[in-house]
């Protein structure tokens, strides 16, 4: 029997964000970080880009909201997280949003959740934001849900992304070669990372390091 169980949206806070589930009352937020143009730069090419205030929230829908809160424990749905900052720094004010993440595809029996579906706003690249994010994520996955291995994967062309993840301590695993379709119609390759739960020890502490 596994002793994997779903994400349930409980809050998740650390030093710097805090993660609560996604609403509906979050996107014109998240469509003010889709509609910079600059994001799309480094590879970011999933989707369209918006051409209006009005579209940057159907957008941030269509893109965070599908499925949210239905997770069914054989891969499907998803838990978005709005990511906001938890006090006044450096980093900005109190209660900012910052960007989305998300919990998808758990599969209970085997004991396997991916981390995905990730924007923060240009601004809060290469800050403490990610690190902390995923700290906080694999945590509630390894420590309090149980689960065994946790996929963080990116698009091939998204060199930054793959970067990141790397820094985290992730295993690259490989490249699903013509994975799946964008919305221009073209075929991304998708580069593939895990964390077993083996090595989250290591991981764990290695993030905590780049926080400190």
């Amino acid at each position: 029997m596994s002793g994997a169980r779903l994400p349930d949206g409980q809050e998740l806070t650390g030093r710097y964000v805090r993660l609560q589930p996604l609403t509906e009352a979050d996107l014109p937020e998240v469509g003010l970080l889709l509609a910079d143009p600059g994001i799309y730069a480094d590879g970011y090419v999933m989707h369209r880009r918006p051409s209006s205030a009005d579209d940057s929230v159907l957008l941030a829908r269509e893109r965070f909201l599908g499925g949210q809160g239905r997770l069914d424990g054989s891969g499907g749905g998803r838990m978005a997280y709005a990511v906001r900052l938890v006090g006044g720094s450096a980093l900005g004010r109190r209660g900012e949003l910052v960007g989305t993440t998300s919990l998808l595809e758990p599969h209970v029996l085997n004991e396997s959740i991916h981390v995905g579906s990730t924007l923060y706003g240009r601004r809060w690249w290469g800050s403490q934001v990610n690190p902390e994010c995923k700290l906080l994520l694999l945590q509630h996955c390894f420590e309090e849900c149980g689960y065994g291995r946790v996929k963080i994967q990116t698009d091939a062309l998204n060199t930054r992304s793959q970067s990141a993840i790397a820094r985290l301590g992730a295993v690259r695993e490989g490249v699903l070669r013509r994975d799946m379709r964008r919305e221009d119609g073209t075929f991304r390759d998708t580069v593939v990372f895990s964390v077993l739960r083996d090595e989250w020890p290591t991981v764990k502490a290695r993030l905590e390091s780049r926080l400190d």
